[in-house]
């Protein structure tokens, strides 16, 4: 067969020399050992916490030996493109701090550029040309019928699915054949001539799980669609090695694909970069642990994150927990340096399911979240509720003053232990509201109405603004004393039959008649916090 005429018959046109590639991309001038690592979403709209998990293996490794992460978008299969997708990817990475070096409109050196897969098409049209050439690549005229009718009678047979072997029913066309199907207009793809045999085994080197072994790959994978756009196989292969990355951080579903994207880069005559193929995130639902799920957890999705408010380095830190198996224990002795200088190696990824606790999350979250200075809360919570709060929520910073003396009560700063309240924006959001509005529902009254209300008229009668929380305290034990109650708490665990209940009880009818929750940090800075006029009117509203 003639297969530089049929190259040309299927790719007509003049293409670069491929060497001109070579000289357009050429290696990168890097210290030796620097690593190259890339994050290639496909602009979904949908980027989830697998993403971030790579993701921050990416930049660390990239980073800390003095090499480069960057941005490629993966948009060949255009069906699956939504509209703001890439700035979607871009704002969820850039709220957890991914600092890319080049990419996607993240600008840097452009030299590697462009990043848009379907910007590249004229090079992987380049190379699949080559390959017909040189007889590794061929048409496949088979429709989506056919293709549909071939897949039924694999899995009636129980065979493994796919084109290959006898079922390649185009790879063997007469030279006459194709030129028949040309000449008559039926739409083809390329496809991979495949020279593998699954009877033979490669020996291959993760970067995470060390050595596996894989069988050869003998599908013909389609290389190029009837629209001249590669399929992801192909185009990774083409953009990995003229992008000069050398190590590339993936889901472990991609090990099915391993043998395919071996073959490729072999047939291309390419280095491959090094791969690590990471642990399946995974829940515990019930007795059983199964993958997190987009349908099922929407904890899956990053725009959770965001929209609940979590603190992103929290976030982070609990992401180097499962990352990498000596982390905690690092960042238990070392909480006051950066997560940059925690060493991360692909070798301390785990091998396996790792099990995704949101409730650790959140006690990681509050940890974090307590370390901050009352002004780093007031912008984290800020800058959260003007993306995500409603109208009422952005008017609780307008007294930035106010604000401040809340968050530092509600975070115990000052004391002689800070608080751990907050988990997220928008919890703490809710944990402070009763300061900016007035209670609508109230905790339940452990004390019965006939006696709370004497009990809230007593405190509007005794109550001045300017009295300091000691002789503030002193009123309540004498409003407890007059209302049958115990003034001291000895006093009623002595003898609590001869009191209605004790001060501590008292304390909470007033409490809960102020801010509507039983619980809340110390009564008296709430009261001088939201000041006279309001303490009044909300222990005059509770009365009624």
């Amino acid at each position: 067969m003639d297969y530089k005429t049929l190259a040309e018959r299927l790719l007509p046109g003049n293409y670069p020399d491929l060497e001109f590639y070579e000289k357009k991309y050429p290696p990168r001038d890097l210290p030796k050992g620097a690593q190259v690592t890339r994050l290639a979403p496909s602009p979904t709209g949908f980027i989830h916490l697998g993403n971030l998990f790579a993701a921050i293996a990416n930049e660390r490794i990239a980073h800390q030996s003095g090499g480069v992460l960057y941005l490629r978008i993966e948009d060949t299969d255009l069906k699956r493109k939504v509209d703001g997708a890439v700035e979607a990817v871009k704002n969820a990475l850039r709220y957890f701090d991914i600092k890319f070096d080049e990419g996607a409109e993240i600008g840097g050196d452009d030299t590697y550029a462009p990043w848009y897969q379907r910007q590249r098409a004229e090079i992987y049209r380049a190379f699949v040309k080559h390959l017909i050439e040189i007889g590794r690549a061929y048409p496949c005229f088979c429709s989506e019928e056919e293709l549909e009718r071939l897949r039924e009678e694999q899995t009636e047979k129980k065979e493994i699915t796919g084109y290959y072997g006898k079922y390649a029913k185009c790879r063997n066309l007469t030279e006459e054949d194709i030129y028949q199907n040309l000449d008559a207009g039926k739409p083809f793809v390329i496809r991979l001539k495949s020279m593998g045999n699954p009877e033979n085994k490669i020996k291959f080197r993760d970067a995470i799980k060390g050595e596996i072994t894989v069988t050869e790959n003998n599908q013909d994978v389609v290389i190029l669609k009837s629209d001249g756009i590669p399929t992801y196989h192909f185009a990774h292969a083409i953009d990995d090695h003229f992008m000069r990355t050398t190590l590339v951080i993936r889901g472990e579903e991609w090990l099915a694909s391993l043998p395919i994207h071996i073959e490729l880069f072999d047939v291309l005559g390419f280095e491959r970069p090094r791969y690590g193929h990471n642990c399946s995130l995974m829940k515990q639902d019930g007795e059983t642990r199964r993958k997190l799920s987009k349908r099922k957890d929407p904890e899956l999705s990053l725009e959770f994150y965001r929209k609940e408010g979590y603190y992103a380095r929290a976030v982070k830190v609990y992401m180097l927990t499962l990352l990498n198996s000596n982390f905690e224990e690092w960042y238990l002795k070392n909480p006051e340096k950066t997560l940059e200088e925690f060493k991360f190696t692909a070798e301390k990824m785990s091998k396996s399911g790792t099990l995704f606790d949101i409730d650790k999350l959140n006690d990681i979250s509050k940890n974090e979240l307590s370390k901050l200075t009352a002004e780093e809360m007031f912008e984290f919570l800020q800058t959260w509720a003007e993306e995500f709060g409603g109208e009422t929520q952005k008017g609780y910073f307008e007294d930035r003053g106010k604000m401040l003396k809340v968050l530092t009560l509600c975070m115990g700063i000052g004391g002689k232990k800070r608080r751990k309240d907050f988990t997220t924006a928008s919890q703490a959001m809710d944990f402070i509201k009763y300061f900016f509005e007035r209670p609508e529902n109230y905790d339940e009254y452990r004390v019965p109405d006939e006696t709370r209300k004497p009990i809230l008229k007593s405190f509007l009668v005794k109550y001045d603004p300017a009295d300091d929380s000691q002789v503030w305290f002193t009123k309540i034990k004498e409003i407890a004393a007059e209302n049958g109650f115990a003034a001291e708490m000895k006093d009623y665990k002595t003898a609590p039959e001869a009191y209605k209940g004790s001060v501590s009880d008292v304390a909470e009818v007033l409490r809960i008649a102020t801010t509507g929750k039983a619980n809340t940090p110390d009564l008296w800075t709430i009261q001088q916090i939201l000041g006279e006029e309001e303490t009044k009117e909300r222990i005059q509203r509770a009365t009624a």
